[in-house]
């Protein structure tokens, strides 16, 4: 039976790059495998290269002062790398969803850290708009979507300071201008990879204006100047992520994976909004093209539901404990028809209520 893989991640891989992943850890230079291989060697060395030039290339980045990092940590070592190396006074946060608030808490260990918007008191439901930047904030910090409340933010500030973006859970799924972005980073186990390493994208002339010294291994200047090798990377995973940037690339791009998304994304909510067994959860104007969050209007029903799920291979839908009920994550290898295998579910489960 074929699998529908929704997991919020890690998650779905092309199966294109898991093929060729699954080979190069049999052999992947001259008889050795991919794990075993010295990361200080050429093929390595041009895997890595590669992979930080795919990432700059496909975000219209090339030649704008950006350098693309590959490091380790997850997302959640960078809300501590950010205030080590921008935060100098007192910065701005979105606080939209956990991993904002996860971001904050972290950032508060430094220095003076104010919240310009935040719609925790509605359980995250929607993305908070209205609010100012100060101009003397060292930088202004966002979460472009929000997994685990399915909400996504449509339009972004212009701010008169960085502005530094957690882009973990949407990045290179639609269209934005990043060159608004001083600072972009996302865990790879959403869109790019594997579980195991974080893009990094920056603009070099935001550093080195804070006067704490910052540890070797936290500083992004200390891994710019050593081209994302100053420690041993994680291989596996820099390579999954460049083998599906290479996916990406050759479909046409972020332009074309949005459409194929938009796609997505408007038969997943469409069920939602007129199936009388459903409700979504996230404010329809905030709506994540990669999460869709949504509840059964009917607990008597979930048993059924739920058998269902699993008789038609559909893996992964259970919602976040913050929010309960379900969350469909429609990342860029998901394709259409799983989509499709979910909604007729949902409709068949509506023909027998």
């Amino acid at each position: 039976m074929k699998k529908h893989n929704f997991s919020a991640g890690p998650c779905i891989l092309p199966k294109s790059v898991m093929e060729q992943a699954a080979a190069a850890v049999l052999n992947f230079d001259d008889g050795l495998s991919l794990l075993e291989i010295s990361h200080r060697s050429k093929p390595f060395v041009d895997v890595m290269e590669n992979a930080r030039a795919l990432a700059l290339e496909l975000l219209g980045l090339e030649g704008k002062g950006y350098k693309a990092l590959f490091l380790q940590g997850g997302a959640s070592t960078q809300f501590l790398m950010v205030a080590l190396n921008l935060l100098e006074k007192r910065a701005g946060y979105l606080n939209s969803g956990t991993w904002a608030d996860k971001a904050i808490k972290e950032a508060k260990i430094y220095d003076d850290i104010y919240e310009v918007g935040s719609s925790k008191s509605a359980n995250y439901n929607y993305i908070p708009k209205g609010y100012d930047i100060p101009e003397d904030y060292d930088y202004f910090h966002c979460t472009s979507n929000n997994t685990i409340f399915g909400t996504q933010m449509k339009d972004f500030p212009t701010s008169p300071v960085p502005m530094v973006c957690d882009m973990s859970s949407d990045i290179f799924s639609r269209q934005l201008d990043f060159s608004k972005f001083d600072l972009i980073y996302a865990g790879a186990q959403k869109n790019m990879g594997p579980a195991g390493t974080t893009l990094v994208v920056i603009k070099e002339d935001i550093l080195g204006k804070v006067s704490r010294k910052i540890p070797s291994m936290m500083d992004y200047k200390t891994h710019i100047s050593k081209g994302s090798m100053f420690n041993t990377p994680p291989v596996f995973a820099v390579y999954v992520s460049m083998l599906t940037l290479e996916w990406l690339k050759n479909l046409g791009g972020i332009k074309a994976i949005e459409k194929e998304n938009e796609k997505k994304s408007r038969l997943m909510y469409s069920e939602i909004d007129l199936n009388p067994l459903f409700k979504g959860y996230a404010a329809k104007e905030d709506r994540s093209l990669m999460n869709a969050t949504f509840t059964l209007e009917n607990e008597n029903l979930k048993e059924t539901f739920e058998s269902m799920v699993r008789e038609a291979g559909i893996n992964g839908i259970n919602g976040h404990r913050s929010v309960g009920g379900y969350r469909a994550s429609m990342y860029n290898a998901l394709s259409l028809d799983s989509v499709k295998a979910l909604v007729e579910v949902m409709s068949e489960l509506e023909s027998k209520a």
